[in-house]
């Protein structure tokens, strides 16, 4: 009784034939998919019935849209509502801000890894560990700033912070940087990718006309970069990011 009752519930509603999330969670131990379809209304008459914990969902669905089967639910279902991660094609920024306006929990841009959804799961299933293991990485990415001497009153220090954040959960963001990083970050700060683009920019800058590059080769063990080096944003964010996914 007590594996079932630790047993996370999961309902899919995206074509199951394109990708490999449905059967890694079928056969997953710890998780039961207790359904699946593309249609839009049954998806939402499915989840009232069998009330999953989470429902995984593509916003273009047919005869109801992702978005609208969400906001069905919520008004339905209130507090019984299940935790909404959409997984889609559409990487427009104005996509991923009206999923989060709307209260979805995350936002996916395919392909999808089973590990790095299983993961999103379980950050939302023990949000204690989570704040903790987020804690502990604001941390660590703050020592490295300050190290090699990006001040923490600009702003560019934050959308640093984030992008590292980012790139860490979601390591191949950074090669999306332009089309989902910097959007990304520009929604939750209220500000255009434009500016968090330079605000990055002139955070590097800073730091190098500090003129400590030699901590930051002394951080990574090795000789990242020259005294009339400077990485770009996303090289910097790369090796940031690398370092504490080594670190774990």
């Amino acid at each position: 009784m007590e594996e079932q009752k630790d047993t996370i519930r999961l309902y899919f509603a995206d074509d199951t034939n394109d990708n490999k999330l449905y059967e890694y969670f079928k056969n997953r131990p710890g998780y039961e998919v207790v359904g699946e379809n593309v249609n839009g209304i049954q998806v939402v008459e499915d989840v009232k019935q069998l009330r999953p914990q989470f429902l995984i969902s593509e916003v273009v669905l047919s005869s109801m849209d992702g978005f609208k089967v969400f906001e069905t639910l919520k008004r339905d279902m209130r507090e019984d509502c299940p935790k909404v991660i959409f997984i889609s094609n559409l990487s427009h920024s104005g996509f991923v801000s009206k999923a989060l306006k709307e209260g979805a929990s995350y936002f996916m841009v395919k392909p999808v890894m089973p590990e790095n959804l299983e993961e999103r799961i379980k950050d939302l299933t023990n949000p204690s560990l989570n704040e903790d293991a987020s804690k502990a990485l604001d941390e660590k990415i703050a020592s490295i700033f300050i190290s090699i001497g990006i001040p923490a009153h600009i702003k560019g220090y934050q959308f640093l912070r984030e992008a590292v954040k980012l790139a860490v959960e979601e390591p191949e963001i950074i090669g999306q940087i332009t089309k989902k990083l910097y959007p990304t970050i520009a929604e939750k700060f209220e500000t255009s990718s434009s500016k968090v683009e330079r605000g990055m920019r002139h955070a590097i800058e800073v730091a190098w006309n500090r003129g400590k590059i030699e901590n930051i080769n002394n951080i990574f063990g090795f000789k990242v970069y020259g005294s009339n080096e400077k990485p770009t944003n996303s090289e910097l964010i790369a090796l940031i990011a690398d370092k504490m996914l080594m670190e774990g």
